[in-house]
């Protein structure tokens, strides 16, 4: 009885002791076995450990691959407009011993803060390099590749692998958000006046082409119009003269007739002429001219007849 009492807390401790001595690596974890802070052991497979109790400690490391969200970064392209950038890295533990040896027992959090200075310093030097609108346009993706090279360079000293670096935002800061659309609206104004400055001087020259052409047809037209005309009044005045002299009597009637027409045309009223005139001939008789010589030829020979009578008397 006495014996068994003794040899319980002796079972008791060689049981805690073998507990203690074993520990189990998950498949998403690698371990450290250490002996008075020195590194003695690396578990990189998954499945059970042993160490030994209370001499030596097991420290456990994520071996996935973990994100970072940093910050809001402001940085200052080459052309001088700042821009606020908002980035977030993938990476994971690459060396464990070489990440134990460099953060020491701070672990993930001390090494996310020395990978926050790393992305941090790296993002303003490659986009302190480029223009802004390098940034915001598609040569993104070569951009976050040169990040992600040089953190990788960096990062190696504590046994960190960069996998990816993003740029998920990239904005102006808030006091110059203003400024910026001003002068982009002072840019997009200048534009559209250069535009309707254009726009006018092709619609002058256009103008200008159409009314040359203008006058060019106008002035061709009315010389072949007057060439025409003149070819026109030629058949016109031989139809004229061949007619009138055929018949010189119808002539003077005809001309006659386009006097009194174009007098009545005219709306005159009154008109002072020489009772002997030509222009009433046909007025007279209608035999004009021809007539009124015949009249006079009798009259004279009446007046000769009888101043001859008296004497005969």
């Amino acid at each position: 009885m006495r014996k068994s009492i003794f040899l319980l807390p002796i079972f008791v401790l060689i049981l805690v002791a073998a507990l203690s001595s074993v520990f189990i690596v998950d498949e998403r974890e690698r371990a450290l076995v250490l002996q008075f802070g020195q590194i003695v052991k690396v578990k990189s497979e998954p499945g059970v450990g042993f160490k030994v109790p209370l001499i030596q400690d097991v420290v456990k490391y994520d071996d996935r691959i973990l994100s970072r969200d940093l910050d809001p970064l402001e940085v200052t392209p080459s052309d001088d407009r700042r821009l606020v950038v908002d980035a977030f890295a993938r990476y994971r533990i690459a060396d464990v011993v070489q990440f134990r040896q460099a953060v020491g027992a701070g672990g993930l959090e001390v090494a996310s803060r020395r990978l926050d200075g790393i992305l941090r310093d790296t993002t303003r030097n490659v986009l302190g390099t480029v223009s802004s609108n390098d940034i915001l346009s598609t040569d993104r993706a070569a951009l976050m590749l040169r990040i992600r090279n040089n953190a990788i360079a960096e990062a190696q000293s504590l046994g960190l692998e960069v996998i990816d670096v993003r740029l998920k935002r990239t904005d102006l800061p808030p006091e110059n958000l203003n400024a910026t659309y001003e002068r982009m609206k002072a840019e997009r104004e200048r534009e559209a006046a250069d535009e309707v400055a254009r726009g006018n001087e092709a619609a002058l020259r256009i103008r200008a082409q159409a009314d040359r052409t203008v006058v060019e047809l106008t002035s061709d037209a009315n010389r072949q119009a007057e060439i025409t005309r003149g070819e026109a009044d030629a058949a016109r005045n031989a139809v004229y003269a061949e007619a009138f002299g055929a018949d010189p009597e119808f002539f003077e009637f005809y001309r006659s007739m386009t006097a009194y027409l174009r007098f009545a045309e005219q709306g005159r009223s009154s008109m002072v002429l020489s009772p002997d005139s030509e222009f009433f001939n046909y007025l007279q008789s209608d035999q004009g001219s021809a007539e009124n010589t015949a009249q006079a030829q009798s009259s004279a020979s009446g007046q000769a007849t009888g101043t001859t009578a008296p004497a005969d008397q």
